[in-house]
């Protein structure tokens, strides 16, 4: 462990090992504050015990944050799997949760020998923001009955067409442990707001989760309110609970074998997503995307073993890990140290948290996942078809399940190129113009061509000008577009000189990086 980080804090820098030991351990206590309420709120919202979530961000801390090919992305628990999470322990139990992961960990793994990494960049980003944002939604109409110290429903339209009823049963007067809840869990997203915008810049990286869970808490406790609380184990031990005998037989049923890959296929999307977004945030050590991935599918697996919850890359943990400062891999997996000293030292501490305040960190999580801002961008640059995407992949998810959803919105990008269907080919090719580098592109750049486009991309030298020649391009789709676009803003950022040149049906969907 320590020859291993110690290399790739030599390889950051080109100094000595551990040179950024005191940044990436700072950086490694402002993650952990992040993750503590996050892991227990999404093990709630997925309808398992806190210390499922905990188990979860310990492995995705040390074991993942060790393999990773995204050395400064965190991964845990994410709220991206709660619901599909919540669904299948419903309908199968959690004891047939852990064979379901061991078996989505092992397609990961295999996917990422097989080098199908950057495959999943492919997909197109109205399907993944579209589904973000109806787990979102979800987890917002669920957890609302968290707020009132009640149990969500079995569906997202059950759990929306129960909320008024909650709120007429509210009595005013007479403070019982529902309006006390309710008072907690308002009290939480408060603090959580408030700090989003009076935050002095100094303490800019405490979470407002962190000090929503603690002003919520010591409330409690102070007032000896008779509210439910959240249940951890007296040992660590038993949260690391290996399956039973036999427990590997339900693999035979097909529907499980269908949830394997689906949260295989999910959680892979949204760590690779996030990885590319990680990178965006830095000019460190670029992911590797296969060797994410076969990192995140040993996580699954070890999560699985131990009947945990399912991990992904999480976006919020890795963005506040490179705002800290972290510069290697070692803030990840210290995160995960603390997370396992916090759980085996302090279980008494967690006991005193209310259900209700973690409900209400889940309510801020789950609104911020729903982003109006991003469909209305791609309507407005893409036009109308991948607007559509992200609306019918966002109703069906809220309204039947996240697979269909997600399906649904696949079979609408492929609709993106069926009028270019006897004219898909894609060529990319390099051409040196004195000191800078000429990337000509050729035919229809879609989805299909992405991983080659991508590549030739990443691997064009570093601090030197680029012409994009696009010319020849007679049409590009949403997903390929957005991809590109992305890769401008980032390279012009370095500083380098950028020119994309081409028709300008294609170049208008460049516009913010033209």
């Amino acid at each position: 462990m320590t020859t291993a980080l110690a290399a790739e804090q030599e390889k950051a820098e080109g100094t000595g090992p551990f040179r950024f030991f005191a940044r990436d351990f700072t950086a490694s206590i402002v993650v952990f504050l992040v993750a503590m309420p996050l892991c227990m709120g999404i093990a709630i919202a997925s309808g398992v015990p806190p210390e499922k979530g905990l188990v979860t961000g310990i492995i995705g801390g040390i074991v993942v944050g060790l393999l990773a090919g995204s050395p400064l992305q965190v991964s845990g628990p994410a709220a991206g799997l709660a619901v599909i999470v919540f669904e299948f322990v419903r309908d199968n139990g959690l004891s047939a949760l852990g064979p379901v992961l061991v078996l989505a960990g092992a397609i990961q793994v295999v996917a990422g020998v097989a080098r199908l990494g950057g495959a999943f960049r492919a997909i197109s980003p109205a399907v993944v923001h579209g589904m973000l944002a109806g787990i979102g939604a979800l987890i917002v109409i669920g957890q609302f009955h968290i707020l009132f110290d009640e149990k969500p429903l079995s569906s997202g339209p059950e759990n929306l067409a129960m909320m008024p009823a909650r709120i007429l049963g509210l009595t005013p007067f007479d403070l019982r442990s529902t309006e006390l809840a309710l008072m907690l869990g308002l009290l939480t997203i408060g603090t959580m707001l408030l700090w989003e915008k009076v935050k002095p810049a100094k303490l800019g990286l405490l979470p407002g989760a962190l000090l929503g869970v603690m002003a919520a808490t010591l409330v409690a406790a102070g007032f000896g309110l008779d509210v439910a609380r959240i249940t951890v184990p007296e040992s660590i031990a038993a949260a690391f609970a290996l399956p039973e005998a036999g427990a590997f037989s339900v693999l035979g049923n097909s529907s499980l074998i269908l949830s394997a890959v689906a949260i295989a296929f999910i959680a892979s999307a949204e760590t690779l997503l996030s990885a590319a977004a990680v990178d965006r945030m830095h000019d460190g050590v670029r992911t590797d995307y296969n060797k994410e991935l076969r990192a995140q599918g040993v996580g699954n697996l070890l999560c699985g073993v131990f009947n945990a919850l399912p991990m992904t890359g999480v976006i919020v943990r890795s963005s506040a890990n490179v705002q800290a400062g972290a510069m290697t891999r070692l803030s990840a997996v210290l995160h995960g140290v603390w997370i396992l000293g916090f759980v085996a030292l302090l279980p008494w501490l967690l006991r005193e948290v209310p259900m209700a305040a973690l409900g209400g960190v889940l309510v801020v999580t789950g609104w911020k996942l729903v982003s109006i801002k991003h469909v209305r961008h791609l309507f407005r640059v893409h036009g109308f078809l991948p607007a559509l995407i992200w609306t019918a992949t966002f109703v069906l998810v809220v309204t039947t399940d996240l697979l269909t959803g997600v399906l649904v919105g696949l079979a609408l990008s492929v609709v993106e190129v069926l009028p270019h269907v006897r004219n898909l080919r894609f060529r990319v090719g390099e051409k040196s113009v004195g000191e800078a580098v000429g990337l000509e592109l050729e035919g229809a750049a879609t989805f299909l061509g992405l991983t080659r486009l991508t590549n030739a991309l990443e691997q064009l030298p570093p601090s030197k000008a680029v012409h994009v020649n696009m010319d020849r391009v007679h049409m590009i789709d949403h997903t390929t577009a957005e991809m590109l676009n992305e890769w401008v803003v980032r390279r012009r950022l370095r500083g380098d000189v950028v020119k994309v040149t081409g028709p300008d049906a294609v170049i208008r969907t460049l516009a913010p990086a033209t």
